[in-house]
């Protein structure tokens, strides 16, 4: 399976890469803002990302079904058949697209019997890549360069490096700092969290508000293939098409095993 996965990687790696210029043209551009249901925004970059996304998919493997955030979700019933399907959000943080601040990305990822095995995290604004699966580990590529492995680092003795959401942020992340005693908050957008513990720039992410399957996939495929891990408040990674439901649990992602940050989330 793990060749498989290597040969799969840079065909996923092109489809974000190409769904991250068509971002950028709207991005670059005058655009209108919808709301939907739940009052998250929506952009025609979400939508025309998606489209690509789905057809590139489709493309070369189109025997594996898709879970994405913009298209209407199949049914519980055929869903829980699935033990493999892509989990893909065509534009993480669109907040931060909205803001312009660069912070966002193209998730794609590969899940298997609840776990991922393969992701991409494309941030096209930063031009940035971060990409990992199963018996290859754990890369990020910055404009055209080649990849170069990445792997999370060992917790020093200064302060907790903490990475936290930029639009999401509430009073259990203060409650968590105020537990962990001295660190360092850094806020970002979208997945770009978990990158950044996979890549070694922080120790921990913890996330007590919510998520859903298709924001985290991609990233915490980075994190595991780079040598953390991310767990819920139970102690168990967190899973993927295993229940009805696609929030996810509250969770942390973090790189040094030997600090208890379980005990930290409580």
């Amino acid at each position: 399976m793990a060749d498989n996965l290597s040969r799969l990687l840079p065909e996923v790696i092109a489809i974000a890469r190409e769904a991250g210029r068509t971002i950028l043209e709207v991005y670059e551009s005058s655009y209108t803002v919808k709301e939907k249901d739940d009052r998250s925004p929506l952009t025609e970059a979400d939508l025309r990302s998606e489209k690509l996304i789905l057809a590139g998919l489709r493309r070369i493997a189109p025997e594996v079904p898709v879970l994405s955030e913009e298209t209407g979700q199949a049914p519980w019933a055929t869903r829980r058949s699935w033990s493999r399907l892509w989990v893909v959000d065509p534009l993480d943080g669109t907040r931060e697209f909205i803001g312009r601040n660069g912070e966002f990305t193209v998730n794609i990822a590969l899940a298997q019997d609840g776990r991922v095995v393969l992701g991409v995290v494309h941030a096209p604004a930063l031009g940035r890549s971060y990409f990992a699966c199963e018996g290859a580990g754990a890369f990020r590529s910055d404009a055209a360069a080649a990849g170069r492995p990445i792997h999370v680092a060992k917790r020093g003795p200064g302060p907790v490096r903490v990475v936290g959401s930029r639009s999401h942020r509430g009073s259990s992340l203060d409650a968590f700092l105020e537990r962990v005693g001295p660190h360092e908050l850094v806020e970002v957008g979208s997945s770009l969290k978990l990158c950044l513990v996979a890549e070694g720039a922080a120790d921990v992410y913890p996330r007590l508000g919510p998520t859903c399957e298709w924001d985290t996939a991609a990233g915490q495929c980075v994190l595991e293939q780079a040598g953390g891990q991310v767990l819920t408040l139970e102690g168990r990674p967190l899973a993927y098409n295993a229940r009805e439901e696609v929030l996810n649990p509250f969770f942390v992602g973090f790189a040094d095993p030997d600090t208890d940050w379980l005990a930290l989330m409580r």
